[in-house]
């Protein structure tokens, strides 16, 4: 009853599909098997990319005893059961899934035995080890990241599972290997679980694009809300923006509502349109909370309507960062103590007031800094737009007033 993946799953280094800089020839991980020694490690990447397999290849190429625990669903128990496997061998590899999600209890049963080596340990996680994993167990662990394999890895790999003994008088045709490869999207497990199904669903085991397309018709798509590649998306869409490539914006929207993380566009939106654009486009603020309670009404599908239009235009507008680099300067000179007492014509109810719409055009020419930065300029205008060059217009004769 065992899934194709699980009965492919290789046996040593050598049979790994792809990530070829770790167990290449001559590489790190072909090099510790070959000396017979292995350190602590944690891999990480992608679903589907060998992260298990190459930690089984390892622990069966060398040939010493492992076993197998996921972070979350084995128990203390369980922990203190390896630990005493590990007194009585002289050393156990431990193999551990999801270690990102490690509570502090079985941290501190195993960090003692990390140090003095009696457990190796093989850490596997999704989520990226800088940022998820406990910085003790991580200084005591090599960090390897995997990369995502390409399409020419998982064609490969399909290739193999078809001259398996699993699928047995298999017929299947370029087109529905390729089909396969699209919908798999790098996740190779992916690929054998729909490839395995597709021989299954047909009572002549010719398998073809039109069956595998009933079976499943929308690629793999790795978006986990709580993991770090949903936070990579939102920085690449709103860096898309910032960097006014319409076509990338759309695509890490696209990704975003395909994870119908609706708050969070609407946040990213929110803050480009006033942190982006500013001054250079003011409509937009506005523009996007019109958005914002557009898509309230509508919901999804229908929300990628007023998205896609707001988004293209905070992606084609001029951009402007001069009005929040000018308050940050002011907030850095507030929080070094560069500030300085209000000049006392401006205190409250002082007589030596002088009010601006006494005078032609509202404007007279008095002091309002501080004395000791009455110089100061924050506001650097941009001339990315007619309305921040007519903003500059003002600010530009207003100085020259006062310098006069």
């Amino acid at each position: 009853m065992e899934p194709l993946a699980i009965k492919l799953r290789p046996q040593s280094l050598k049979d790994i599909i792809g990530q070829q800089h770790l167990i290449g020839k001559d590489k790190v991980l072909t090099n510790w098997v070959k000396n017979k020694k292995i350190f602590s490690m944690i891999l990480y990447g992608k679903p589907g990319i060998g992260k298990t397999s190459i930690a089984t290849a390892i622990v069966n190429e060398l040939d010493q005893k492992y076993i197998f625990l996921n972070a979350t669903i084995n128990n203390k128990q369980d922990f203190d059961n390896a630990i005493y496997d590990a007194k009585e061998n002289n050393g156990l590899i431990v193999i551990m899934d999801e270690i990102h999600r490690l509570n502090k209890d079985k941290q501190d049963l195993l960090l003692p035995y990390l140090e003095n080596g009696l457990i190796t340990l093989i850490g596997l996680t999704t989520s990226n080890p800088y940022h998820k994993i406990n910085p003790a167990i991580r200084s005591r662990c090599q960090i390897f990241e995997l990369k995502e394999l390409t399409d020419e890895d998982v064609t490969k790999a399909i290739k193999q599972a078809i001259k398996s003994d699993y699928l047995k008088d298999i017929q299947i045709d370029k087109e529905a290997i390729e089909t396969i490869v699209q919908l798999s999207s790098g996740d190779l497990r992916s690929a054998y679980n729909l490839l395995e199904v597709s021989y299954f669903a047909t009572t002549n085991k010719v398998v073809t694009k039109d069956i595998i397309k009933k079976i499943n018709s929308k690629p793999v798509f790795f978006h986990d809300k709580n993991d770090d590649g949903h936070y990579d998306v939102l920085s690449a869409f709103q860096k898309s923006i910032r960097g006014s490539d319409v076509n990338a914006s759309l695509h890490y929207l696209a990704r975003l509502i395909e994870a119908e993380d609706l708050e969070s566009i609407y946040r990213r939106m929110t803050v480009i349109a006033y942190e982006d654009i500013g001054l250079a486009n003011p409509s937009m603020g506005p523009k996007v909370d019109a958005c914002i309670n557009a898509c309230e009404r509508l919901g999804l599908p229908e929300a990628r309507i007023p998205l896609s239009v707001v988004v293209t235009e905070l992606a084609l507008s001029p951009k402007s960062n001069s009005a929040h680099v000018a308050l940050d300067m002011a907030l850095n000179d507030i929080r070094s103590g560069n500030t300085g007492n209000v000049p006392n014509h401006i205190k409250t109810s002082s007589p030596d007031y002088l009010y601006p719409h006494n005078y032609a055009n509202a404007y007279v020419k008095q002091q309002y800094l501080p004395d000791n930065i009455k110089n100061r300029k924050y506001y650097i205008p941009k001339t990315t737009s007619k309305y921040e060059q007519s903003l500059k217009t003002v600010y530009d004769k207003i100085n020259k007033l006062n310098e006069d």
